[in-house]
């Protein structure tokens, strides 16, 4: 009892983890420029038989299961399940109306809104996902520290000023 209790709490994370990511990038914003003079011929076109079907169609499979089990997960719910998602979801509410006039916020405070409310109902998942994180957060941060600190000795080195202070 106690393991199906376990990855059912893990499928609801991860169902609330996938829908949170979705709902973080409909917050982007984009320019679309136009496309060249109707005139001119278009050489960029892509006829049907160049078409990567192949790749695509395996994609376009596992996202359609995806939707089919999480609409499956969906249907036989475990008891407390929608409540919970309605705190986590009016949290992320919450945060777009603290996120009111700079895109930098509502990239941040949403999301950060509803993983606080979710780690109320899945501590444990939110320790490992903060593990996973932090881990990945000092990782890409010893990157850029090494990239930085390898620019900065190619800068330091004699011949790459432009005006040396001795040649005036």
């Amino acid at each position: 009892m106690e393991t199906t209790v376990h990855y059912k709490t893990l499928h609801e994370w991860k169902v609330m983890q996938r829908s949170m990511g979705l709902a973080s990038l409909s917050l982007l914003t984009f320019k679309v420029y136009a496309s060249p003079k109707k005139d001119s011929p278009n050489k960029n076109s892509v006829k049907v038989d160049e078409e990567k079907y192949f790749y695509t169609k395996p994609k376009v499979q596992s996202i359609v299961q995806w939707g089919i089990d999480n609409y499956e997960y969906l249907q036989n719910a475990p008891p407390g399940f929608f409540p919970r998602l309605g705190v986590i979801g009016f949290a992320g509410l919450v945060g777009l109306l603290f996120a009111r006039g700079s895109k930098i916020k509502k990239l941040i405070y949403p999301p950060g809104f509803m993983g606080f409310a979710a780690s109320v109902y899945y501590p444990q998942q939110a320790i490992s996902f903060a593990q996973v994180s932090g881990e990945l957060l000092y990782d890409w941060g010893l990157r850029g520290y090494i990239v930085i600190e390898d620019l900065w000795k190619n800068f330091q080195k004699p011949g790459n000023v432009k005006n040396p202070p001795g040649n005036k």
